[in-house]
């Protein structure tokens, strides 16, 4: 299904819009609320900018914004085997899982590369979600199947998720679910009633600024939730949002596509305390990352100035040592952040590298992700009136 396929008018005179790839039912509202940029994540439309990166990031650490994510799509795994063919994709042992929760979960490939970084969320005893990043997962899944010879449905639903992040997003959701929001805990999810129609809700997002995702699975109730979420947050100051590069690159959380791909392990990228390298469970990675050791390592960076970084290899002593995978400037603490894919044996014992930049060459102090900036004596300021 490709709600809104008649849309006219983008905001990008150089993206085409076609049944390939797919506009969602909130488009109408994030083209009227005035987005600026689009990327596409999953065949599908994602905002990636509306007042510019750092007012938009401003605004997502001191008040609340609604995000369509409906480009985080969902593999629905259903059926008797559904538990055996997620544990066969991820190494993190879901053994004993409860329902109402959701997981993040690497999966990977037989080697232990990494596919995809989804959040599983396991509905009922044989119903489980893949809320993915951006790659085909529910080809590969259906394709194990098959080999495997599972008894499962694999199908991507008409679901549409909307996100609510920022720190006043409890109290924007109270005042649209209802109090018992505030009840589910962080990575919960739980029936809630919109208008006499129950749509799932997580304490969950692409944020570390707190906040919820709403499963919308009926389209026309699409429009109305959104509305309502304005209506009812102008005390808020509630916006129109996106994830922001600036926040997630702050945040330490990873992009799948820029951090890590196939040729990535968990372990390489931080990702090691999803692996239960000891667990009694049927995994395809496990056998591989059992024996693996570990070549290149996703570090912080930190220079400690603004600048440009004009060259993504980062070199020790003139020798290549890595190469930079995602960075931002950091208004909040007045510093350039990046992230590092290092190679291990070159790197050693070395916590410095150099950069190159629009300012020359500069030293980026290497550190652990997330970043700790207390730890790096680094004191957050105010936003700039």
């Amino acid at each position: 299904m490709n709600p809104e396929l008649s849309i006219t008018r983008l905001s990008t005179s150089n993206l085409s819009i076609s049944r390939r790839t797919r506009a969602t039912p909130f488009t109408s509202r994030v083209e009227a609320a005035g987005v600026q940029a689009y990327t596409i994540y999953n065949h599908t439309l994602l905002a990636a900018n509306f007042r510019g990166m750092e007012d938009d990031y401003w605004h997502l650490c001191e008040h609340v914004q609604v995000w369509d994510v409906s480009a985080e799509k969902q593999v629905a795994i259903s059926g008797p085997d559904a538990y055996r063919l997620i544990q066969m994709m991820t190494p993190r042992d879901l053994s004993k899982a409860r329902i109402g929760r959701c997981f993040y979960v690497p999966l990977c490939n037989p080697e232990g590369g990494i596919v995809n970084d989804p959040i599983a969320i396991k509905l009922t005893e044989t119903d489980w979600w893949l809320s993915i990043a951006d790659t085909d997962v529910m080809l590969w899944a259906q394709g194990l199947a098959i080999g495997f010879n599972l008894d499962v449905s694999v199908t991507e639903p008409d679901v549409w998720p909307i996100a609510v992040q920022g720190p006043k997003a409890e109290e924007l959701m109270a005042r649209v679910f209802g109090e018992g929001v505030r009840d589910i805990k962080f990575f919960q999810i739980k029936p809630m009633s919109y208008q006499g129609v129950e749509m799932q809700v997580a304490r969950s997002g692409w944020s570390k600024q707190g906040g919820f995702e709403i499963y919308v699975d009926n389209a026309s109730l699409a429009g109305p939730l959104w509305d309502e979420f304005f209506a009812k947050g102008k005390d808020l100051n509630v916006g129109p949002g996106c994830p922001n590069g600036i926040e997630r690159v702050e945040s330490g959380l990873l992009s799948l596509g820029n951090d890590m791909d196939y040729t990535t392990t968990p372990f390489e990228c931080g990702l090691g305390q999803y692996v239960d390298l000891d667990a009694d469970i049927e995994s395809l990675s496990l056998p591989a990352l059992r024996q693996h050791v570990p070549a290149k390592k996703l570090m912080g960076l930190v220079i400690n100035q603004t600048c440009t970084i004009s060259q993504t290899d980062v070199f020790l002593e003139d020798q290549w040592a890595g190469e930079i995978t995602s960075q931002a400037p950091s208004p909040k603490y007045g510093v350039h952040l990046a992230f590092a894919l290092c190679s291990l044996p070159t790197l050693g014992d070395s916590l410095t590298v150099d950069v190159h930049t629009s300012l020359g060459k500069l030293q980026g102090q290497l550190t652990s992700l997330p970043f700790n900036f207390e730890a790096l004596g680094l004191t957050p300021q105010p936003a700039a009136d």
